[in-house]
């Protein structure tokens, strides 16, 4: 039986009530319109076709995409948790990017006491949300609502507060989020499932399975996030030939990962058959494995090898790594967010690292000090000045070699992984408080203890047994 320790009726409505009415207050205080959004600072000098909206808002629609369909679909594979999947993410992902535009923007997009928000903002909260969601791939399944939404709660501010130091103080190049999406998501949702480890589900769940609608409807998913990753790789790189390239390069690799998982995925069953699994998930690894590198001078070649890469990985982990990992070390990563998101995000960073100490003048040309632009000539420096008449606008950098941008590459992927995994093992902590209604194992990967659900939800599991018993 459900029991009253899952009974939503009190706890979600109270929770969220009161998150509305303090966000609601907050914005109230604290947010206002940027100057490309405030009617105040338009007069008959503004040319309203040059305003931000027509640069940013494509780039944010499709990635709106990406979130709320792509993983929507792609997280209804449970064939009985359909309905979890999908309006779980959205749940979560209005409430994360609500959350993510106060919380970023303090960081971010603050000045005169006022957060300042535009389009721009909305890209970054989404991209905030993105991490959320990786994170709740791995506890997909395992989890109530409530505490999905304290997850976001705290790994919100984990998020920002790591994005913000890295990149002020590290100062580091990740156009694509290797670093600062893929991994911290990735550790943050091991560390959050390694406490909510649950040992009977290693010996197997009854409801822990597909069906042929459930796969379609997944593999729709995949098919949004497979369109529209290139747009999520290049939104926040610089204009131009940068974008250009970020866009290229994404692409190649998708290509590439989506040829080398259908010849692996048949290569390594048994009856030489595809396994639609792999197929929703290891068809995206090169969309992750070129981030890091995503806007550099890498060659398609080079964007091609690292989707091959990146999806022999993902598949090999999904293979052989993750049932390792749920058996020896209590990680039941329900989604394998380890293999798409952390083997393939750790080769994009190593990638990204030897792209940085390969860059030279040779190469990019004077551009060099704006895709590298903490590598541009201090202040003062008369390079800089020369610079500056072929690249009007280049601003004054830390004069860093190529070697130690380098460094601080791998000091900023390691530190980002310290983080995200403490994070995750404290928010799990948090999350396995009773109050937020988890629910039993039995009831796990199931809509019925959440939802009103019609009679025949089951019917393809009823289906099957008669099938079976008739065999």
């Amino acid at each position: 039986m459900r029991g009253k320790s899952t009974n939503l009726r009190i706890r979600l409505p109270v929770f969220l009530f009161v998150a509305q009415v303090t966000i609601v207050a907050l914005y109230a205080a604290f947010v206002t319109y940027d100057d490309q959004a405030d009617a105040r600072f338009q007069n008959n000098r503004t040319k309203p076709m040059e305003n931000a909206v027509y640069k940013d808002y494509p780039m944010f629609t499709d990635i709106q995409v990406i979130i709320f369909l792509g993983f929507g679909c792609l997280f209804a594979f449970f064939r009985l948790y359909g309905f979890g999947g999908m309006v779980f993410n959205l749940l979560t992902a209005a409430f994360s990017i609500q959350w993510a535009i106060l919380v970023q923007g303090y960081f971010q997009f603050s000045h005169d006491g006022k957060i300042h928000l535009g389009v721009i903002n909305l890209i970054y909260a989404e991209f905030a949300c993105a991490v959320v969601l990786i994170s709740f791939g791995a506890v997909l399944g395992k989890t109530s609502p409530l505490q999905l939404l304290v997850m976001a709660l705290l790994e919100v501010p984990v998020f920002a507060v790591t994005e913000w130091a890295v990149l002020k103080y590290l100062k580091i190049n990740d156009s694509g989020g290797s670093i600062l999406i893929h991994l911290f998501a990735c550790y943050f949702g091991l560390g959050v499932t390694f406490v909510l480890y649950r040992p009977h589900l290693n010996e197997g769940h009854a409801k822990a399975n597909t069906s042929y609608q459930s796969d379609i409807l997944s593999l729709i998913g995949t098919l949004f996030l497979w369109v529209f990753w290139p747009s999520f790789n290049s939104s926040l790189t610089l204009k131009g030939d940068d974008q250009h390239r970020a866009i290229l390069h994404t692409f190649i690799g998708l290509s590439a990962s989506t040829l080398t998982a259908f010849a692996l995925s048949a290569m390594l069953n048994k009856n030489g058959k595809i396994t639609i699994s792999d197929i929703q998930n290891v068809t995206l690894a090169g969309g992750v494995t070129v981030g890091a590198s995503v806007d550099m001078m890498i060659t398609p070649a080079a964007a091609y090898a690292l989707g091959m890469m990146g999806c022999t990985a993902c598949m090999l982990g999904s293979k052989y790594l993750s049932p390792f990992l749920a058996q020896r070390f209590r990680i039941q990563d329900q989604c394998g967010i380890h293999n798409l998101h952390g083997l393939t995000g750790l080769i994009s960073c190593a990638a990204g690292i030897c792209a940085i100490l390969m860059a030279d003048e040779e190469m990019y040309g004077p551009s060099l000090y704006e895709i590298f632009s903490h590598r541009a000539p201090v202040e003062g420096d008369p390079k800089l000045h020369k610079l500056q008449i072929l690249i009007p606008g280049l601003q004054p950098g830390l004069g860093r070699t190529a070697r130690e941008q380098a460094l601080f590459q791998v000091a900023a992927v390691f530190s980002t992984i310290g983080v995200s995994t403490l994070g995750g093992i404290l928010t799990g902590f948090v999350l396995k408080l009773p109050y937020l209604a988890p629910p039993s194992d039995v009831f796990c990967f199931d809509d019925q203890l959440f939802f009103e659900v019609p009679p025949d939800y089951d019917s393809p599991l009823k289906l099957n047994n008669i099938d079976d018993s008739a065999a």
